[in-house]
């Protein structure tokens, strides 16, 4: 039994964090899907971004013929990003109609409506309107307009894979808008159980940025002091984990949630995202292996899952162990001056922009690209007509 399988059977699934039209037309996916290696995909800007500037399939033939059509860069990314996902879709579609919990893929909005929740909601209705696919996440970052949009959406039906998580607040806020989107939706009579949510929250990163921060303090000092602080490191990105996965179990077995059950609401699960470990010095499975629980999803890079599938271990249901160490870990670095809830702050905002810069590489790909074969096609018709 593969570790993929295994987690299955404890109730974590297994994602793909990495979409392209090679990865969907060459077989490649579904081979993946037909194995059990995952149930299910997740994408991004930068995602695409990588995927489009390396031609991964035919996207390069494709904004050629857009660009003939007379299609701007922005018009030939949208058909591009929904295209993929909707093959990929179509690939999880047996999957999803024999357990809908699993066969997701995911489309972000756009990143420059972070702090625009009326804009995000009206792009997310388009896009799921657009995709008409039951198997289809539409990704809203948890920022506060986010978090407004997301009551709205799931008030509308839609389902949401909620991104950019860093901190508690961040996680808590994300749960309740979920659950208050949910009691609207009730309210006007919509069917609860169609409804399905996603909480990505991010691991590694939290570490990079701890890790930093444990070196410079360790630099200044010595002895015992110095070893204690290089002993956190690696250590607060799984312990947020954590105690986040405690709140989930709060909240989603409360009573305010168990009345919403009853009308067939389903849980928000929360998903471990960006968990391809950074640091050489530990393990490549640090931010897996660890974190597997009950209606949890681990979506993971290409390289990670490859390592999962390779030398991958069930530990058991570890997300809900060693609870007392992680919050001894977060009390040790808050003593030290690194609160995690305000790391996570910096790391939503720092993500907001990144993902933002990565979407306009990504159309300034297109744009080049679009402009060449329009030159292209130009010419050759003037060779045409002169001929």
């Amino acid at each position: 039994m593969t570790a993929p399988v295994a987690y299955r059977k404890r109730g974590q699934a297994v994602w793909l964090d990495t979409i392209s039209n090679k990865l969907v037309r060459s077989g490649r996916l579904g081979a993946l899907i037909s194995s059990g290696a995952i149930y299910g995909v997740t994408s991004n800007p930068t995602i695409f971004g990588q995927s489009i500037q390396k031609n991964e399939g035919d996207y390069n033939a494709e904004i050629t013929r857009m660009a003939a059509e007379g299609k701007d860069a922005f018009a030939i990314y949208d058909a591009l990003t929904q295209r993929d996902i909707a093959e990929g879709a179509d690939l999880f579609r047996p999957l999803h109609d024999g357990n809908a919990v699993d066969g997701w893929i995911s489309l972000e909005v756009l990143p420059s409506l972070a702090h625009d929740a009326a804009g995000t909601v009206k792009e997310a209705r388009r896009l799921a309107g657009a995709l008409a696919r039951p198997n289809v996440f539409i990704k809203v970052p948890s920022t506060p307009a986010g978090i407004e949009a997301i009551r709205s959406l799931i008030g509308d039906g839609i389902s949401i894979n909620v991104t950019l998580m860093f901190n508690r607040k961040h996680y808590r806020d994300v749960a309740m808008a979920y659950v208050e989107g949910l009691e609207a939706l009730a309210e006007k009579g919509g069917d609860l159980s169609k409804v399905h949510s996603v909480a990505s929250f991010f691991v590694s990163r939290v570490d990079t940025l701890i890790d930093k921060e444990l070196e410079a303090k360790a630099a200044a000092a010595e002895g015992e002091k110095q070893d204690a602080l290089l002993a956190l490191r690696g250590k607060a990105g799984l312990a947020n984990c954590k105690v986040v996965y405690q709140d989930y179990l709060a909240i989603f077995e409360g009573e305010r949630f168990r009345a919403l059950a009853a009308k067939g609401a389903r849980v928000q699960r929360p998903l471990w995202a960006s968990t391809g470990t950074k640091n050489p010095a530990y393990s490549d499975l640090l931010y897996v292996e660890h974190l597997v629980g009950n209606d949890t999803v681990n979506t993971m890079p290409e390289k990670t899952l490859e390592a999962l599938l390779d030398h991958g271990r069930d530990l058991g249901d570890t997300v809900t162990e060693g609870l007392v160490e992680a919050r001894e870990t977060l009390a040790a670095l808050l003593a030290e001056g690194i609160d995690v809830e305000a790391v996570g702050e910096k790391l939503q905002k720092d993500g907001v922009v990144a993902f933002a810069q990565s979407y306009d590489e990504l159309l300034a790909t297109v744009e080049n690209r679009r402009a060449e074969a329009a030159h292209g096609l130009a010419a050759t018709q003037k060779l045409t007509v002169g001929a």
